[in-house]
């Protein structure tokens, strides 16, 4: 196997915008560490279109002021990638919106609600208001900017139970919301680590030459083949762990990372051991998992101090 091809530093880097197709914007919070996602706009004639907010008010409130530099025409649309607070929290600040999302992605909103902060002591939130889609799907749709065709589709259960993609053809751009991250460990815990793999096989039906991933750089699909290899790999040693009766936390402290290693937050092997071991013994991909046991174990592989997120 070839070594991933991005590897970041842990460094905060103040948030740019990158215009990656004609009219098309990546809002990029490098380099993609917790909370630190990607978000995107789409400008029309008359209207604009956002894919995912921010996970603080402060963060969602940049982004929005970004927007309205570009163009003074109104978000009329908000796609919403999947449920996770650092890319739904900042809806509210949408009010002219009409959010799409998966009908999974609406449940999961308003389920979670504010429960992720939580996890984040000392990150500074502000005062959120938790605003779910309110037009769902379960499957395909299509929406449009302008002429633009957007294809939302639902791959899921992946990083979450309620993962979509969107997919420009005409411009072989994709939106790939956390199926991506870039430079950083992927993260299946609330998901599924063979529906990851699956998500994958069903992205290389896809005719994409740029990817927004959910976080990290803008980059091309290597970004999922990084991904498959990490998951492959995570495979083989709940495999091994499943076998021997160890435990996930076991499992984590006993490889080597070795090509992963440069990439951020890398306690999330846990959590990813969790799921996979699950799922040897028979979880049905998204199925209930202890999540509490998992993050706990993820604390415990960060020196045990809480996750680190710069947001």
């Amino acid at each position: 196997m070839s070594a991933p091809s991005i590897v970041t530093p842990d460094e905060v880097v103040e948030p740019r915008l990158e215009e990656v197709a004609d009219g098309v914007y990546a809002y990029l919070q490098l380099y993609g560490q917790w909370g630190l996602n990607n978000a995107g706009f789409i400008v029309g004639r008359k209207r604009t279109l956002a894919v995912d907010t921010c996970f603080t008010v402060r963060r969602s409130q940049a982004f929005r002021d970004q927007i309205e530099k570009v163009s003074a025409n109104p978000v009329t649309t908000l796609l919403n990638t999947h449920h996770h607070g650092d890319h739904t929290y900042g809806n509210f600040l949408f009010p002219q919106a009409t959010i799409i999302g998966h009908e999974l992605c609406r449940e999961e909103t308003i389920g979670t609600g504010l429960g992720t902060i939580a996890l984040f002591p000392g990150v500074e939130f502000g005062d959120i208001e938790i605003d779910a889609p309110f037009v769902t799907f379960t499957d395909r749709m299509t929406v449009y900017s302008d002429e633009g065709r957007i294809e939302a589709i639902y791959v899921g259960p992946a990083h979450t139970t309620n993962d979509v993609v969107y997919y420009l053809p005409e411009k072989k751009l994709l939106f790939s919301g956390d199926l991506g991250f870039a430079g950083g460990t992927p993260f299946a815990v609330m998901g599924s680590v063979s529906g990851s793999l699956a998500a994958y096989d069903r992205l290389r039906e896809l005719d994409v030459e740029t990817v927004v991933p959910g976080h990290g750089p803008v980059c091309g699909t290597e970004v999922f083949r990084d991904m498959r290899e990490y998951l492959f790999w995570i495979q083989s040693v709940a495999a091994d762990a499943y076998a021997s009766g160890i435990s996930p936390l076991e499992a984590a402290r006993s490889v080597d990372l070795g090509r992963f290693a440069g990439w951020h937050d890398k306690e999330r092997i846990a959590g990813n051991l969790h799921r996979s071991m699950a799922e040897q013994a028979g979880l049905v991909p998204g199925g209930a998992l202890d999540l509490e046991a998992a993050m706990s174990d993820m604390v415990v592989l960060n020196g045990g101090q809480p996750l680190h997120c710069p947001a």
